[in-house]
């Protein structure tokens, strides 16, 4: 680790509390040992799994769990059947599976990456960079060539680019599928000794390994090619061995994120599966006793995850969703309040979908999902609604529910898929909607869609995820995108591009003297100074439109103590939409307040005004020019991992004393 890099890191350490800083050495250490201890554990399961698990040989264990409930459709699907539910599946699937035969992969960045006949699981290979196989906690994963990125050997090993041979071989019953999933897996297991590779670093990702292979393995239990007696004994142990280490490695921390959640839904799907034993009952009653007590703290009560962030709303959703399923297909009991949570969440799931099906581009994002059935696009969330209403039997969810019903079809039949809309459209429109705890604010209006940030720092005022955006807002006008987020592009790979999109100047907020709103360390990557304290002052809805109004205390420490007051007014039917930013305070300052505009968005001037022009379709950008001057610069916009692409940003510019800024989007 580079020496600012140590020195950053001490100074966080030291100023934690010291309970904090006795009990996280107690576990360095205990975690330290396991470098003795792990390979004698490993060859321990090996010979005595059958003992563990009270089990006469391993064909007998693997009938017996084979017959255990699950969680997700794991059994033939006729073509019919199939595109009856989702109109050409059946092809979707069979391109998908074909792609995963070749090793052709579409991960965290643009284009097809080619694995090669022989898969380094170790390697980046978008970079070409490797981490060399070793004890997991002496891999620097984040320190290493700042043009690497750790993500796409963990996103590889999740296995999850496998699904679709899994659909291929449920709807055809080819063994070539159930052939490519054994050599697959054999191949990880080969590279990937227990604790001994970058892909046992962070407990999440043998977590998500979990579920995964848990879905193959009631996909493939009775195909020819996971007959034999030593893959099966290999397999049993690899699984075993990953849920041993989710439970010693726990991601537990002052406050606890999707880290921590994806370790507790690792526990309950590896003690759901193996069902028998002392530590399959104990994984799935801790892990399940930890979603159950995150959930409450995790998913506010008004639905939003307290990431700040709808990519980690989405994956904290499933994440929490899963393992109720897993319960309830085995007939254990989930309280109605957690229900009651998710399908909140649900509900700011609708609301936050614009209209062409796709979300904003709030906080971070990394593509990640819990067990994909249908991957593309990224940007989709609408299942989601689906699949808790068809989970919780809230009826009031399904008017709301929208888009391909694939993940419901893969999740739970076809009959059941079937109660779903088929429709690009929810039959009823998501209200406009205050998310009060998240400080979340959506304006809704036929084809107008305008999502307001005013909430604290993501992860409970740590930054986490989270970004820079107090009282930014994306829009939709008339169906049209014109107002969009930065998005977040990469973490690791490049600290420059990590930094410079979480940023305040990345989102559509004022900025102050070229400030932050929320001071950071360039070097801590998830942590922002809670400093704005984002407050609502004003949430009206008429039949006339929306009022927004909202504040933040980023600017008013030294030497700025300036204060911000924004307010949004949408107006019904006129698709018109005019904000309104005043400052008040002294002394001369340097003011920016930019609009990143969507990037199928051209900008021209025309007279005192510019001109907005996508799809065909013009919008006026009025602005009072005597005082503030607005230049067109060149942006760029994240839609999701990895994927990057130019735009443009209308930046309205002022230096002198503090002076109001009302800026007008209209149709021309």
């Amino acid at each position: 680790m580079s020496p600012p890099r140590l020195l950053s890191r001490a100074a966080r350490v030291i100023r934690k509390p010291p309970l904090v800083i006795v009990r996280r050495a107690r576990l360095e250490a205990t975690r330290e040992l396991e470098r003795l201890r792990a390979p004698r554990r490993a060859d321990f399961v090996a010979e005595h799994l059958l003992e563990r698990l009270d089990a006469a040989s391993t064909d007998a264990l693997w009938e017996c769990l084979a017959q255990r409930p699950y969680p997700a459709w794991t059994r033939p699907m006729a073509h019919d059947v199939c595109d009856d539910v989702v109109a050409r599946e059946v092809a979707r699937v069979r391109s998908k599976a074909e792609a995963a035969m070749r090793h052709e992969i579409t991960m965290l960045g643009p284009g097809t990456v080619q694995l090669g006949a022989t898969i380094d699981w170790h390697c980046d290979y978008r970079s070409g960079k490797t981490w060399s196989p070793a004890f997991a906690r002496s891999i620097d994963f984040a320190d290493h060539p700042h043009d690497s990125d750790v993500k796409f050997p963990w996103e590889l090993s999740r296995l999850q680019w496998l699904l679709p041979a899994g659909q291929a071989y449920m709807l055809d019953g080819d063994e070539r599928w159930a052939q490519l999933a054994r050599r697959t897996l054999d191949s990880w297991i080969d590279a990937n000794p227990y604790t001994h590779s970058v892909n046992w670093v962070v407990a999440m990702e043998p977590a998500l390994r979990i579920v995964t292979w848990t879905w193959l393995f009631h996909v493939f239990a009775h195909s020819a090619a996971w007959a034999d007696d030593g893959f099966r004994q290999r397999f049993l142990t690899a699984l075993y061995l990953h849920a041993d280490f989710v439970e010693r490695h726990l991601e537990i921390g002052e406050i606890n994120g999707n880290h921590f959640t994806a370790n507790a839904t690792g526990l309950v799907f590896g003690g759901m599966f193996f069902g028998r034993g002392t530590d399959a009952r104990r994984w799935s009653e801790r892990g399940w006793r930890f979603l159950r007590d995150e959930l409450l703290r995790q998913i506010h009560p008004d639905g939003v995850d307290f990431e700040a962030s709808t990519a980690y709303h989405r994956l904290v959703t499933e994440l929490f969703l899963m393992p109720a399923l897993y319960r309830a297909a085995a007939g254990e009991a989930v309280p109605p309040w957690y229900y009651r949570r998710l399908v909140a969440a649900a509900r700011f799931t609708a609301a936050y979908t614009k209209p062409d099906g796709s979300c904003p581009l709030w906080g971070d994002a990394d593509d990640a999902r819990t067990l994909p059935m249908r991957r593309e696009p990224i940007n989709d969330h609408r299942y989601l609604v689906g699949l808790v209403a068809l989970a919780s039997g809230d009826e009031d969810l399904l008017p709301l529910s929208s888009g391909p019903r694939s993940e419901a079809l893969w999740l739970f039949g076809p009959e059941e898929a079937k109660r779903l809309p088929a429709a690009e459209r929810p039959s009823q429109e998501p209200p406009s909607s205050a998310f009060r705890n998240a400080g979340a604010y959506v304006m809704r209006s036929g084809d107008d869609h305008v999502f307001i940030d005013c909430g604290p720092v993501g992860l409970a005022g740590r930054g986490g995820h989270g970004h820079n955006d107090a009282l930014s807002f994306e829009a939709v006008l008339d169906g049209v995108p014109i107002i969009t987020d930065c998005g977040s592009f990469v973490y690791t790979r490049s600290w420059e591009a990590r930094n410079r999109f979480r940023a305040t100047a990345a989102h559509n907020t004022p900025q102050v003297d070229g400030a932050e709103l929320n001071r950071f360390d360039p070097d801590d990557l998830w942590r922002l100074s809670d400093d704005a304290r984002p407050k609502l002052l004003v949430w009206q809805k008429s039949d006339g439109g929306h009022i927004f109004v909202g504040t933040h205390s980023g600017y008013e420490r030294p030497p700025m103590h300036l204060h911000v007051e924004r307010s949004i007014v949408h107006e019904r039917g006129k698709h018109r939409l005019t904000i309104t930013d005043r400052f008040e305070g002294r002394g001369e300052h340097e003011f920016a307040v930019p609009y990143h505009l969507a990037p199928a968005v051209t900008v021209t001037s025309v007279s005192d005004h510019l001109v907005a022009t996508v799809g065909g379709r013009s919008f006026r950008i009025v602005w009072p020019a005597d005082v503030w001057d607005a230049v067109v610069e060149d942006a760029e916009v994240s839609p999701s991992y990895g994927v990057a692409y130019e735009t443009k940003r209308v930046v309205f510019r002022r230096r002198g004393g503090p002076a109001s800024l009302v800026v007008t989007f209209e149709p021309a």
